[in-house]
């Protein structure tokens, strides 16, 4: 507690002064600023010893502060509230005041939002954004996406065709788009025809990038008035150039052979014959015949295909082939067995008939499928396979590439996956064999005709 100075006068206006008085009566002076004169009584320690005296030192002797410039004028004095705060992290922005009161907090004042589209003023912003924000100019506003269906695409020229996917570009004559390279559909890819007695299904398959596979079916008049159900299946030789050429060629080739000849009276095996020999000699004419082409070029060969064709009537089953394409008997009531009418040329086939292996060990070998007779130009004389049958009951004659036979080898297996009523649902049977060799891997395309027998009578149609 600070003590009162002992004083008989007033050091202001020296009049008397009582003692305890903190101010003079007189003239009102502070008795308290003035200083109290030091004690002389001995400091006691907090130890309650006394502590030892100062050691004695030397005076120091302090410079003398130079006079101001004009004795007039007192020097400036700085003081502590007039020095701004800085945060001790060395940060340039102002710290905490504690030699000021604090100042009231000020509201923020509301700020009305600009209309869309205009650029926010400079030092205005909405609540809860920065200011750093750098001032920039409106974006306009977004338009939805054209319709695609209701764009304007360019008219082709005529004879070409424009991309399914770009809507612009042109097809080249491979089935690309020259703008975008998208491979376009073809019409070979997935083939149907349905006659009132004979049904086809033709399919690219899974792995394969093109249909190779053809078909042809139709129907005529034998010159007696009863019909004649024609089908014909063809299969491109993957290995040749232009397999997919080779084998329609075969098939239309083939079946207006057969057309031709059956309504004159030839025996159908005959005509079935002859339509073997055509077909080859259509595939022959797709050769180059430039030997050049074929000397500098040897990976390109000539067109080639397999073929495997039957034809029904009321009364007879024929049946001709050259490759490894095949026809399969199912009966419609199922009481007597089912049976393979065709024989492969292929080397398996030749091992088996040769007596070197059986059959199961022969198609398990990796040169099974290598086939020994097709039609093309460079094939071997062509040897046309052709057989008569007289079923003795209703039945269904399926007529397919290897596409379909390696999912059903057996006839036993065809007959399994063949449906009860494809005789009169011939469409509804080839659906279900393709989809039974796509659900099976879809290695290779797939091609399939189901010819009900006996033939229908003329009452019932035809094509």
């Amino acid at each position: 507690m600070s003590q009162m100075p002992q004083l008989a006068a007033c050091p202001s206006c020296e009049e008397p002064l009582d003692s305890g008085d903190r101010f003079c009566g007189a003239c009102g002076f502070d008795l308290s600023a003035v200083p109290v004169p030091p004690d002389d009584s001995p400091t006691i320690a907090m130890n309650g010893t006394e502590p030892a005296a100062p050691s004695a030192a030397a005076p120091v002797d302090w410079p003398v502060a130079p006079d101001p410039a004009s004795s007039d004028t007192p020097a400036p004095v700085v003081l502590p509230t007039d020095i701004e705060g800085r945060e001790s992290g060395g940060s340039d922005s102002p710290g905490v005041r504690f030699d000021r009161p604090a100042q009231p907090a000020v509201p923020p004042q509301h700020v009305p939002e600009p209309p869309p589209g205009q650029p926010v003023a400079q030092g205005h912003r909405q609540s809860g954004e920065p200011d750093a924000y750098p001032l920039a100019a409106p974006l306009p506003p977004e338009e939805p996406p054209a319709d695609p269906r209701a764009a304007a695409f360019p008219t082709p020229a005529a004879g070409t065709k424009v991309c399914v996917a770009c809507r612009a570009g042109h097809v080249d004559r491979d089935g690309y788009c020259e703008n975008c390279g998208h491979a376009q559909p073809r019409e070979r890819d997935h083939m149907e025809q349905e006659l009132s007695c004979v049904a086809a299904v033709s399919d690219r398959g899974l792995r394969h990038h093109r249909n190779e596979d053809a078909f042809a079916v139709s129907s005529t008049a034998l010159p007696d008035g009863s019909p004649a159900v024609v089908a014909i299946v063809c299969d491109g030789v993957s290995s040749a150039t232009r397999p997919d050429e080779a084998s329609l060629a075969a098939s239309r080739s083939a079946a207006e052979s057969l057309l031709t000849a059956l309504p004159r009276g030839t025996h159908p095996q005959q005509a079935m014959h002859d339509a073997i020999l055509a077909a080859a000699g259509a595939v022959n004419a797709l050769a180059d015949p430039t030997t050049s082409a074929t000397e500098h070029q040897p990976h390109v060969n000539a067109p080639a295909c397999t073929l495997v064709g039957a034809v029904v009537t009321p009364s007879l089953l024929v049946v001709g082939w050259v490759g490894d394409s095949r026809v399969y008997w199912v009966p419609v009531d199922r009481s007597s067995p089912p049976a393979r009418l065709t024989e492969d040329d292929s080397w398996a086939a030749q091992m088996v008939a040769a007596g070197l292996m059986n059959e199961a060990e022969a198609y398990a070998d990796d040169r099974a499928h290598a086939i020994t007779g097709w039609l093309g130009a460079d094939a071997y004389e062509i040897e046309p396979h052709t057989a008569s049958f007289k079923p003795d009951r209703p039945g269904v004659v399926v007529v397919c590439t290897d596409g379909l036979w390696n999912y059903a080898e057996s006839a036993g297996e065809m007959a399994e996956v063949v449906p009860y009523d494809a005789a009169a649902r011939p469409l509804h049977g080839a659906q279900v064999l393709v989809g039974h060799a796509l659900d099976g891997g879809g290695h290779d395309n797939v091609t399939v005709a189901v010819v009900p027998f006996p033939a229908p009578s003329p009452g019932a149609g035809s094509a």
